[in-house]
């Protein structure tokens, strides 16, 4: 059974950091693009950055310089750097596994396999 564990949000203020790691079971994380996405109240769920198997990155222009995606693959871990959080960073975060073995990664949920079960990142002003 496939299982990906969000942890790492909270409540912070405008400008501050957020860690999020996202913790694989079921899978070999190694032969995952693995991702990050958001979804806030009565909006689509948007992709914020994807990591390749090879380390490829992709990220959405809201988000490029402030956060960074990472990943340690001996750990079966994805992680989401945010920092100079803004308040329209507030959404629930999620992160997701795609069984991809290409150098190039897309933000595309529907692309993606596995998710979490989200964690709550709000970012007051």
């Amino acid at each position: 059974q496939v299982q990906l564990v969000e942890s790492g949000g909270g409540l912070v203020q405008a400008g501050g950091s957020l860690r999020l790691s996202c913790v694989a079971s079921g899978i070999t994380s190694s032969h995952h693009t693995l991702g990050w996405f958001r979804q806030a109240p009565g909006k689509e769920r948007e992709g914020v950055g994807c990591i390749s198997v090879t380390g490829g990155t992709n990220y959405a222009d809201s988000v490029k310089g402030r956060f960074t995606i990472s990943r340690d693959d001996a750990k079966n871990t994805v992680y989401l750097q945010m920092n100079s959080l803004r308040p329209d960073d507030t959404a629930v975060y999620y992160c997701g596994a795609e069984d991809s073995l290409l150098r190039q990664c897309l933000l595309r949920p529907k692309k993606f396999d596995y998710w979490g079960q989200g964690t709550q990142v709000t970012v007051s002003s």
